[in-house]
């Protein structure tokens, strides 16, 4: 089967009477869900521990394949793309954020290709993480240590807001991504995602266009 490229959502993506099952033995995750995720909009889930949440993310990134029903983007169905372009169009900042043993520039442009420093500050500024940057000794080129045991909580989860920002995404998934901060930190991440203006270019490459025309929002909480 040929495979098409995925070069950016137009329309919307359309989930339809999707059901995923982890195991015959165990309920449905999700059971008959239809949810449609117009470009250009925010759509919230909201819902107690267990009810499925992160499992719709988990489709929408293409980690699962449901067991039923269908996942339209553009009226096409995801699996008529070749699945590695639609990820590239994907950000996602989840609750378990992953830092490499390596500088806060690179764990910043990991996954992003062809970005500038110019880039990896910009993409930091909008994540409200510039400046406790800036006040480390090392900037930008400070190492965070394992899993980023260096930083705290928050810092963590605006790395992981910027790296995500940096890619352009035209989708960016938030799951659950402040629900295991202090307030004083939860609201600075979520006065990053807040105050992101729509008419900004985070990559300096020629191709890329403003942010209003990159990414769309959906957030578990």
């Amino acid at each position: 089967m040929l495979f098409r490229s995925f070069t950016g959502l137009k329309n919307s993506i359309e989930i339809q009477n999707v059901v995923l099952m982890y195991s015959p033995d165990n309920p449905p995750a999700l059971d008959h869900i239809n949810v449609t995720l117009p470009r250009g909009f925010t759509v919230a889930l909201v819902g107690s521990s267990g009810s499925g949440k992160s499992s719709l993310a988990d489709l929408l990134v293409g980690l699962y394949e449901p067991n039923a029903g269908m996942i339209r983007i553009d009226g096409r169905p995801m699996n008529d793309y070749d699945i590695t372009t639609w990820q590239k169009h994907i950000g996602v900042v989840s609750q378990d954020t992953f830092l490499f043993n390596d500088t806060l520039a690179n764990n910043i442009s990991y996954g992003s290709f062809n970005c500038t420093h110019a880039d990896i500050v910009r993409a930091a500024e909008l994540a409200q993480a510039d400046r406790f940057i800036n006040q480390l000794p090392m900037g930008y080129e400070t190492v965070v240590g394992e899993r980023g045991y260096k930083l705290s909580g928050g810092q963590r989860q605006r790395i992981s807001l910027a790296r995500a920002l940096l890619k352009c995404p035209d989708f960016l998934i938030l799951d659950e991504a402040t629900s295991a901060l202090d307030s004083r930190n939860e609201r600075l991440v979520q006065t990053a995602i807040e105050q992101l203006d729509p008419n900004i270019t985070i990559r300096s490459e020629e191709h890329t266009s403003e942010l209003q025309s990159q990414f769309r929002i959906s957030y578990a909480v």
